[in-house]
């Protein structure tokens, strides 16, 4: 006897919402992993549940190369076709994306220093815990 086809909606019972997620996403990471295996392929996968915490799988390569070179194909992307490489406008594009990462990781360091924590909601200091604590797991590896 076959499975039926399950119909996609938001399950209402708490529990069995919970026992869904955990087991579509361990199969959703255990596909990532056969893909990645099978096909040689870099894989990075960010799952955030309800509640905010945070699951990701990413192939031997660390998750911020794989999405380094995701934002970098993003932005040859969207980076507007000039036959003057030097044009001021490529410039200052790249000048903007540059100062605002720039900021960004100052504000993470700032975070990651235990600073301007009053700033972050409940579900945001849950992902920096979660973030530290990946971080001590594999510095302790």
């Amino acid at each position: 006897m076959g499975r039926g086809r399950v119909q996609l909606k938001r399950i209402e019972n708490k529990i069995n919402r919970q026992v869904t997620f955990s087991k579509r996403k361990s199969g959703l990471v255990k596909k990532a992993h056969e893909i990645s295996v099978l096909c040689d392929a870099e894989v990075a996968l960010i799952i955030f549940s309800h509640r905010g915490k945070l699951f990701e799988y990413s192939t031997d390569s660390c998750m911020e190369k794989i999405l380094e070179r995701y934002e970098s194909y993003c932005y040859a992307e969207t980076q507007p076709v000039s036959k003057d490489p030097s044009s001021q406008v490529n410039w200052t594009f790249d000048f903007a994306k540059q100062k605002a990462k720039l900021e960004m990781l100052q504000r993470n360091q700032r975070y990651y220093l235990g600073q301007d924590l009053e700033k972050l909601s409940m579900k945001e200091l849950q992902s920096l815990e979660q973030q530290l604590d990946t971080a001590l797991k594999h510095i302790r590896i």
